[in-house]
């Protein structure tokens, strides 16, 4: 099994008038919260998952008779293809800059 990615680390750049040498002005710095690449594809796999299961849901419902609705099966439908939509998106993306990084010559 392959080792998750760990957090990219972003350094903090203070203010444009701090690397003026402008002086009198105190450099800000900005702190990046939020979660990492890999916990951000680990949840979007498992919205996809939740959906599927949805979906499989409403079609058990058809088949047997139980769902009220048709649209319900479509909306859920539609949501797990969307989804899985966005995620293959975003990781080609992924991919594409990884290898564009990977070309970059030093």
């Amino acid at each position: 099994m392959v080792a998750p990615i760990g957090p990219i680390q972003i350094p903090s750049i203070g203010s444009a008038n701090s690397l003026a040498g402008t002086g009198g002005t105190k450099a800000r710095t900005e702190q990046v919260e939020g979660t990492n690449f890999g916990q951000a594809v680990g949840a979007a796999l498992s919205k996809i998952g939740t959906q599927e299961a949805a979906m499989e849901q409403a079609a058990e419902a058809a088949a047997t008779g139980d769902l009220r609705s048709v649209s319900d099966y479509m909306v859920a439908a539609t949501e797990a293809q969307l989804t899985t939509e966005i995620t293959v998106a975003v990781r080609d993306r992924a991919i594409s800059a990884f290898n564009d990084i990977m070309r970059m010559q030093l």
